[in-house]
């Protein structure tokens, strides 16, 4: 087990640079560039590059070493990346790592939050749809999760917002931000009760997408293992359904699902950029999104080289998992 951890960590490092690498090419190769853009954003010059001198340009490029061939960028940026360094924003001058570490828990909360729901409501439906397949309620639940899942998020927030916030219809819940003005002189209480308000709406949309895909996956895996033969053994042995199901069965099953962890941790670290930008919710979606327009090349970096480590080590625990789960999987 140790050389099979201390063999993947090693293995991390290649993979990990080799993303770093193709994101840091692929934001190059982006339209405009951040001396420019900054530029216009404080008012020294007018819309292109005409309005600007090529001097003021070059001076800026030189302030955020942007006048540096892109390779000795990249390795420049390596370098301090290993010392936990990614350096001050483009856009307002801040430490990259104080801006991530404002928006990471506004995103933590919205993620942790609809991955719970989505495992508590999917998981329970698709068991139910094994034991009975073919049945009413069967096709009924496959046909209600599908059409759930052929709903674009961005347009069901927007109808969420016309219907209930306060658009067309009714004024339910709050339609923007996370937490009402104010909402730090209220009691602990309340201001649990405040911040719940306003996360029902993105939290909703972040939720329903992902019923269809996990309840169909298990309705698939729990179908393939009660009838092996193991399951047929429980039966004749006379335990009842419920153990054979649940103890027997779900076990087995479990071990695709484990596969989806690899991908939990990078997506609550990245965030939702469409609802989080629908909503208004500062989050790390937003922060993302804000920029990839500004060209904030160290907030690109910073969020991507994490959210590449996060997955890396998903899939690692994930391996780890099946070990704990099936005692047949060996590591090595």
């Amino acid at each position: 087990m140790k050389g099979y951890i201390l063999k993947r960590l090693l293995q991390i490092i290649p993979t990990l640079l080799g993303i770093t690498f193709i994101t840091f090419l692929i934001i190059q190769l982006a339209p405009g560039n951040p001396a420019t853009l900054k530029l216009q954003m404080s008012g020294q010059g007018q819309l292109g590059d005409r309005g600007i001198s090529p001097e003021v340009i070059e001076q800026t490029k030189k302030l955020y070493g942007l006048d540096k061939p892109l390779h000795e960028q990249y390795l420049l940026w390596v370098k301090r990346v290993f010392t936990l360094d990614f350096g001050t924003s483009y856009k307002d001058h801040r430490n990259v790592w104080e801006k991530i570490a404002e928006r990471l828990p506004v995103t933590l909360q919205l993620n942790l939050i609809s991955i719970f729901l989505v495992y508590l409501i999917a998981i329970p439906f698709g068991v139910y749809s094994a034991v009975r397949p073919g049945s009413f309620w069967d096709h009924a639940l496959t046909l209600f999760f599908f059409f759930l899942y052929s709903l674009p998020s961005f347009w069901v927030a927007v109808l969420l917002i016309m219907f209930l916030g306060g658009g067309d219809f009714w004024d339910i819940f709050p339609a923007y931000n996370i937490s009402s003005i104010g909402a730090e002189a209220l009691s602990p209480l309340q201001w649990l009760l405040d911040r719940v308000w306003h996360l029902v709406l993105p939290v909703t949309c972040l939720t329903y997408g992902g019923l269809a895909y996990l309840s169909r996956l298990t309705r698939a895996n729990m179908l393939e293992v009660i009838r092996e033969d193991y399951v047929r053994t429980a039966r004749a042995k006379g335990l009842s359904e419920r153990v054979v199901i649940f103890k027997h069965a779900f076990r087995n099953a479990l071990l695709p699902i484990i596969t989806l962890l690899a991908f939990l941790l990078p997506s609550m670290f990245g965030g939702s950029v469409i609802i989080e930008s629908i909503f208004s919710i500062p989050g790390m979606g937003q922060l993302g999104f804000e920029a990839v327009l500004g060209r904030d090349y160290p907030v690109i970096m910073a969020i991507t080289t994490v959210s590449a480590m996060l997955t890396l080590i998903g899939l690692l625990i994930s391996d780890l998992l099946y070990a704990a789960m099936d005692p047949r999987i060996k590591l090595e």
